[in-house]
């Protein structure tokens, strides 16, 4: 009879169990949290303390690389989120990075996450510089890839890539321009590689963010954080906090060079170039790259 109680226990536990996180990116089914007036879509999948990630200029859930998540999730629980308004969620964009901050805040609360480690790509890793340095010690480490720091920055965004990043639809040659290096024939293969990765999903191109209202949202955030009335810079090279900067030598949207003037400034910061590699080295190189995340994160 004790066993047969304790197998119905078992059972009964199964049923009220919290959801395993999926085996692969693109198996992750998609949830939703309420963040104020606002519901905020997220995927989780892997295994270990959290890592939440904040995405590029337009990007969504869908837009990650599969390969790079499965290979991050080897050591990290992951935690991908569609910010209001884009993606899979609904409410208000956030057009400041004070905004996107206490929206942050709100994410993490509703996902149960009191510390975890911050990775953000892009427009992303923006507001996760701005993260940290207004919300200190809530971050136990940071990665940013493909970034530029707050303030001025002496090499400005390509007209290259806003030529091509402003399409309502991004097809194979917009992205190698975008993400990759057109000119080397092994980042070409590897943005097609990629791309072919990321569509195993439908419906991709659907709920990527296409009206010129947003994008003016976008680039009011980045605006203010590169205006920066807070003197976030200063105040990032305070910081105590371990930080990775991951870019690549040919980026036309944030070029990593422009972290020279504060590489003797910083900290506990490490910069990692990548060579014949644009503004997704962790796309073309995604076990590579998550290998050194998750190395540097598990330090």
């Amino acid at each position: 009879m004790r066993t047969l109680a304790l197998a119905a226990f078992l059972a009964l536990a199964g049923l009220f169990a919290t959801p395993a996180h999926a085996a692969t990116a693109v198996e992750a089914p998609t949830r939703t949290v309420t963040v104020g007036d606002d519901t905020v879509a997220y995927r989780t999948l892997g295994s270990g303390p959290p890592l939440l990630l904040l995405n590029r200029f337009r990007g969504t859930l869908d837009t990650w690389d599969p390969a790079f998540l499965d290979a991050l999730a080897r050591h990290r629980t992951l935690y991908l989120v569609d910010l209001p308004g884009i993606g899979y969620s609904t409410g208000v964009q956030p057009d400041s990075m004070e905004a996107g901050v206490v929206l942050v805040d709100g994410i993490a609360d509703a996902l149960g996450l009191q510390q975890f480690d911050l990775l953000g790509w892009s427009w992303g890793r923006l507001l996760a510089q701005a993260y940290v340095i207004d919300r200190p010690g809530r971050v136990g480490r940071l990665v940013l890839l493909a970034t530029n720091p707050p303030g001025h920055n002496d090499i400005p965004l390509q007209p290259a890539f806003l030529e091509r990043a402003l399409k309502p639809v991004n097809d194979l040659a917009d992205e190698e321009v975008l993400f990759f290096e057109p000119a080397s024939a092994a980042s070409r293969q590897a943005a097609k590689a990629s791309r072919e990765r990321i569509h195993q999903r439908e419906g991709v191109d659907a709920h990527i963010p296409s009206d010129p209202a947003q994008f003016e949202r976008y680039f009011k955030a980045a605006c203010g954080f590169h205006a920066d009335p807070s003197d976030r810079r200063a105040r990032l090279g305070q910081l105590e906090l371990p930080m990775l900067v991951i870019a690549g030598d040919h980026d036309t949207s944030t070029a990593g060079q422009n972290w020279f003037p504060l590489v003797g400034h910083l900290r506990t910061a490490r910069v990692m170039f990548y060579s014949g590699t644009g503004h997704a080295p962790h796309h073309q190189h995604p076990d590579e790259v998550a290998e050194l995340i998750g190395d540097f994160l598990a330090r």
